[in-house]
């Protein structure tokens, strides 16, 4: 399954942070990879709706979980 990854900021605070798009599965399994993204990165984060967003530039570290977890890019 093919995601989207990009490093954006934060319209409010102006801190970076990580934003995978395009995750389509239940929103279960959605919130089980978030909470696995943010344990690995050290980071907080939250989902909306299909998106994934964890606070921080973490690109390399979500690249590889994902990649492990079967998805391209």
């Amino acid at each position: 399954m093919k995601v989207d990854i990009k490093e954006k900021r934060n319209p409010k605070t102006g801190n970076q942070m990580t934003v995978v798009s395009g995750v389509n599965h239940n929103p279960q399994h959605i919130e089980k990879l978030a909470k696995k993204l943010k344990s690995s990165c050290g980071a907080g984060g939250h989902v909306e709706g299909k998106t994934i967003v964890i606070q921080g530039s973490h690109t390399d570290k979500v690249k590889k979980i994902l990649s492990k977890e079967g998805f391209t890019f």
